[in-house]
């Protein structure tokens, strides 16, 4: 997004906030009813233009969401598309992506307020690697043929009793609409989302051999010395990583032994 939409994005993230912080406020419920209004402007190409049009006034917009919804879903979901519909879109299609995030961050936000937020994080990662691995999991997962309720069968065995339930809720609803997006693109997409909802950038870090709790406690503070923000460290291990590590912030890789790569940071801490 850019321009207005990624302005009105950013005020919808506000209001969900302030939104959540509400003790009274079912973010897992919540996130139920966003992901169901996605599913109808998504559906719905003549709506999603009407709630976007510039030329009509914010509030005409935000009655005609209270009458579509009003009875369908709680009032703070209500509310929250109303006051989105209000703000000015650079397309369509934007309206429909941000609600969609504003469905997987209430899902993030409930499993925070449950502690659990760590675990969806690290769960997120390991599925992910374990798709790109499995070449016969991806196909079945986004095979055309098969139909929401299978794909949605085969992640319950897969996740069920094995992961948080965010993390199964959040897999599922990307596998069953993916909504244009590969799968791979949409888990990445969800783990900067739990990134950025501890509001910490995640390193990729893959070694030779698994790192110890003391190497990972000084690659995790030289990290966060070099980047000024506490970092997650999401760790993999790739026997072809000979003598080191690679570690991968956003768009920069960093290679390296552990030893020359923390004693760089140091140098670089030191001036």
């Amino acid at each position: 997004m850019n321009g207005a939409s990624r302005e009105a994005l950013a005020a919808a993230r506000e209001r969900l906030d302030a939104l959540t912080d509400v003790t009274t406020v079912d973010a897992t419920r919540l996130a139920d009813e966003l992901a169901a209004v996605t599913a109808l402007l998504d559906r719905e190409v003549s709506l999603r233009r009407v709630l976007t049009d510039p030329a009509q006034p914010g509030e005409a917009k935000a009655e005609l969401v209270r009458r579509l919804i009003g009875g369908q879903v709680s009032g703070p979901a209500a509310d929250l598309v109303s006051g989105t519909v209000r703000s000015r879109w650079s397309q369509p299609r934007d309206l429909v992506d941000a609600l969609e995030e504003l469905a997987d961050v209430a899902d993030l936000t409930a499993a925070q307020q449950a502690g659990r937020l760590d675990s969806v994080e690290d769960e997120l990662f390991r599925f992910g690697r374990i798709i790109s691995s499995s070449t016969e999991l991806r196909a079945a997962l986004t095979s055309r043929s098969a139909g929401a309720p299978a794909k949605s069968e085969l992640l319950r065995r897969l996740l069920g009793g094995r992961a948080a339930a965010t993390t199964e809720r959040l897999v599922t609803r990307l596998v069953t609409v993916p909504r244009g997006r590969s799968l791979e693109a949409g888990i990445e997409a969800l783990s900067k989302l739990a990134a950025e909802r501890r509001d910490r950038t995640v390193a990729v870090v893959t070694s030779a051999v698994p790192l110890s709790d003391t190497q990972k406690r000084r690659l995790g503070a030289a990290l966060a010395k070099l980047y000024g923000r506490t970092m997650h460290l999401n760790l993999d291990v790739d026997p072809a990583v000979v003598g080191g590590i690679r570690v991968q912030v956003g768009d920069e890789v960093i290679n390296g032994s552990i030893a020359d790569r923390l004693e760089d940071a140091a140098r670089r801490m030191a001036g």
